[in-house]
């Protein structure tokens, strides 16, 4: 059998034979030996904090009305989808990828609305806010983390594992934003 159906037969039966908790073990040590760095990284940091100072008068209507333009947008040039990827702190999330020889494959970072902020690559919607990667952390306060089931991403084309923290203010521990890690499950097995 090939590696691919090996893995995919491995993940499939991942609940059954009691592997999550190693999956989760793995994933946390992710976050703490890799992913804790990062968290409070300037360059995060202060995007974070800039864009929240921006976009912290936005109610619902603002929040749909930008996510349903990104995601009409998406593949196309757009000034709202390089305004997340074109900046310094997706430059930052973009050599994490490059650094992690596939195992990461995708990084994004949003603000207090659950807006990305940056990211290493497009989303597919540009509010996370309706989802457990920011409702499961960012609402829960500093060191929140949540993990993701294995998926099947299509776009990377592997199983996947999405590993979500809170990203807190370094002087004051309060929440600002969250960070989504996608990692290649196979690479945490």
């Amino acid at each position: 059998m090939t590696r691919t159906i090996v893995s995919a037969l491995a993940l499939a039966v991942v609940p059954h034979m009691g592997f999550a908790s190693d999956l989760d073990s793995a994933m946390q040590t992710f976050v703490d030996e890799t992913a804790s760095a990062w968290l409070q990284s300037e360059v995060l940091i202060s995007a974070i904090t800039n864009q929240n100072q921006d976009t912290g008068s936005f109610d619902a209507t603002m929040i749909e009305s930008l996510d349903t333009q990104w995601r009409s947008e998406v593949g196309s040039a757009s000034d709202l989808i390089d305004g997340v990827l074109i900046n310094s702190a997706a430059d930052f999330l973009r050599e994490r990828v490059a650094e992690s020889n596939g195992q990461i494959t995708e990084v994004f970072v949003m603000d207090a609305l659950g807006l990305n902020v940056a990211a290493s690559g497009a989303t597919s919607d540009y509010w996370q806010g309706d989802e457990d990667k920011f409702q499961k952390t960012y609402p829960m306060g500093a060191g929140a983390t949540h993990f993701s089931e294995v998926e099947f991403d299509e776009s990377s084309q592997t199983y996947q594992v999405q590993i979500s923290v809170t990203i807190a203010d370094p002087a004051t521990q309060s929440p600002i934003g969250a960070i989504t890690i996608g990692i290649d499950a196979e690479s945490l097995m």
